[in-house]
């Protein structure tokens, strides 16, 4: 799979890291994707919202934007795969070029504006597969919406039947006014909002939220969740800081950073949400994975499943295994005979 990828990705990183997207989307959609045949190490399982997970290791949403390959990521090894952001209506956007690849810092700024198909296409896809695997939904909102909460409504109640997790995205940097989801009373009423949308048949319902989040913003957020006894919390999405560090000559590109100059200040916010959350419900880290240690520093912050996507971009499929086997020699050097041990153990 390593010689495939290498090959791939020389053509790849030489053409605009939107189109080289979409080509890889649909090599994936015409059966080239690497399959990872190794069975997972039983250290690795991991038991949430009543399903066990043959490993914790997550692709983010935003890579499956409408729902077109989610089978095809879950052979490659993940353990479970989040499709969207999906809005109601269709939308194009922010204006291109509005993907950058900062090859010098191991990073990605995007712009991307929940370009997307829309609900229809998402819900038909959906539909049509056969229920495998543990594949999540991420919901958002239309850029010119009046009533945004609506959308993710609308999304939440179609979507509801054909996941097995539910995100609501108020997180995202790049639809104007989006964050403003996140402060407790706006919170507050989103989350009830879809709660009572899917309350015939509810599944778990999570929210995605900042890296930038404040104290204060991580005090509100956690109350309203442990209020509604929401079922889990992603931190986090892109952010709009800029590390002094960055060497790319587009580092000064609008839009959220991701990848590796992510990976500490994701880390510390996962840490003291962890610790607000005081293990009522579980989390997600999410944020500059590309390592078996970063997976593991992730986990032992208080996360009991990590999602990663911007380092694909740099190390391609290959990267999902060798994160599961370093993941599992890590365990295996401090002793912990399951990951779920090792989950808060930095707390």
């Amino acid at each position: 799979m390593a010689v495939w990828y290498r090959a791939t990705d020389f053509f790849l990183s030489r053409i605009d890291a939107e189109t080289a997207h979409g080509l890889a989307i649909r090599a994936l959609k015409g059966g080239l994707a690497p399959r990872d045949r190794k069975p997972d190490p039983p250290s690795l399982a991991v038991t949430v919202w009543g399903r066990t997970l043959p490993n914790p290791i997550g692709l983010a949403a935003g890579f499956d934007k409408n729902a077109e390959v989610p089978d095809a990521m879950l052979a490659m090894g993940f353990g479970l795969v989040e499709i969207g952001s999906i809005t109601p209506k269709p939308q194009e956007g922010n204006p291109r070029p509005r993907l950058f690849r900062l090859g010098e810092d191991r990073g990605v700024i995007n712009r991307m504006g929940f370009n997307g198909e829309g609900l229809n296409a998402a819900l038909a896809r959906l539909s049509a597969r056969p229920r495998q695997g543990f594949v999540g939904v991420n919901v958002g909102a239309n850029k010119d919406s009046t009533h945004r909460k609506a959308d993710y409504v609308t999304c939440a109640a179609a979507l509801a039947p054909h996941a097995d997790y539910l995100v609501c995205n108020v997180s995202s940097p790049n639809t104007p006014g989006l964050r403003t989801l996140q402060g407790r009373l706006q919170l507050a009423d989103l989350l009830k909002q879809v709660q009572d949308a899917i309350a015939v048949k509810p599944i778990p319902l999570l929210v995605k939220i900042a890296p930038d989040a404040t104290d204060a913003d991580l005090d509100d957020i956690v109350a309203v969740c442990r209020d509604l006894r929401i079922d889990g919390i992603i931190v986090g999405n892109t952010t709009l800081e800029r590390p002094a560090s960055l060497q790319s000559a587009r580092r000064a590109e609008t839009g959220g950073l991701s990848g590796a100059p992510l990976m500490a200040l994701s880390t510390d916010v996962l840490r003291k949400t962890a610790r607000r959350v005081e293990k009522q419900f579980p989390l997600i880290g999410t944020g500059g994975i590309g390592s078996g240690a970063d997976a593991y520093a992730k986990i032992r912050a208080g996360a009991t499943l990590v999602q990663l996507y911007s380092m694909l971009v740099y190390e391609g499929p290959p990267l999902v295994r060798r994160i599961k086997d370093e993941l599992a020699a890590l365990l295996l050097r401090d002793r912990f005979t399951s990951v779920v041990d090792a989950i808060g153990a930095d707390l």
